[in-house]
């Protein structure tokens, strides 16, 4: 590589909040580092459950079923929150365009079977919406989610599955190798983050029970992401998505509508899954680092994979 503005940066989230819970800090490190930057999100978010009684009415079950559109206002208000000062800031990318598809609510509710359901199809057109975005942005690097789904919802499996599909069939295209990552939570930094939060869990929140957040044993995360100087602005990005997101006054911790403690955590945790990752490296900390070994050894087109 020639330069950071040389380097592209593709991260893949089912709904509008997803992107900076899971990597908030990331897009706000490597935008600041100067890196393209595009954040695609598959659905609007209409089966979100709203916290408070303001936008309440916005609900898709028995309400306006507007929701969706509200949402693509509060991830433009986050994606701003993590640019950083004097640079445009990063806008909304939807799949296929805004309202495509839209989000499929849990599995075994009625919003799974809405004709738009992501998670229902049709499979082949989601592959080659998401290898039209591949190819015409050119990343070197992918983000996407692991194939539980992070926590089982049919909408990040349906993100998951489809990057499994389009990553292939894009590199045939471009003929790049893209660089691939899971998107995954450290069981250390779990424990580590709920342990500190224990003593300053705010009225109405509760702790978590025992394996009732997801997370990967420590040896399976092969990248780790130092955010911590982007704390505040993954704060802010949370904020931003107030329908479905309360942020503690620590800044260091954030609750969804169940009221679950959870930490914003200062290293973003990732698993390289495309090239194979070679235990004997020690952990990553650089998603381009792969690129960057492919450069230096002389091979053409990103690493391999």
């Amino acid at each position: 590589m020639s330069g950071a503005d040389d380097r592209r940066l593709l991260l893949l989230h089912a709904h509008p909040d997803d992107e900076t819970i899971m990597t908030g800090g990331t897009i706000a490190r490597y935008l600041a580092e100067g890196v393209d930057v595009r954040v695609v999100t598959f659905t609007l978010g209409e089966e979100g459950e709203v916290i408070g009684d303001e936008w309440s009415r916005l609900i898709a079950d028995g309400g306006a079923d507007q929701l969706g559109g509200y949402r693509i206002a509060e991830l433009t208000r986050a994606l701003s929150a993590l640019t950083p000062d004097g640079r445009a800031p990063l806008r909304p990318r939807f799949l296929g365009g805004a309202g495509r598809w839209r989000d499929s609510g849990m599995a075994g509710t009625p919003s799974a079977n809405h004709p738009r359901a992501l998670a229902q199809g049709p499979f082949d057109a989601v592959v080659a919406a998401l290898v039209d975005e591949i190819v015409a942005f050119d990343p070197q690097v992918i983000v996407t989610y692991d194939n539980a789904g992070t926590y089982g919802h049919p909408d990040h499996k349906t993100v998951h599955e489809a990057s499994v599909a389009a990553v292939p069939i894009a590199r045939e295209r471009s003929g790049r190798d893209y660089v691939v990552y899971e998107s995954v939570t450290e069981h250390s930094a779990l424990v580590a983050g709920l342990a500190a939060g224990a003593g300053r869990v705010p009225d109405g929140w509760r702790m978590p029970a025992d394996g009732e957040l997801p997370s990967y044993p420590d040896d399976e995360v092969t990248t780790e992401i130092d955010v911590a100087a982007f704390g505040a602005r993954k704060a802010a990005g949370l904020a931003a998505h107030a329908t479905q997101v309360i942020v503690a006054a620590s800044g260091t911790e954030y609750a969804l509508s169940n009221n679950i403690l959870q930490p914003i955590f200062g290293h973003e945790h990732f698993i390289q899954r495309s090239p194979e990752f070679a235990p004997g490296e020690g952990r990553g900390t650089d998603l381009f680092a792969p690129v960057t070994r492919a450069v230096v050894s002389g091979a053409t087109g990103g690493a391999a994979g």
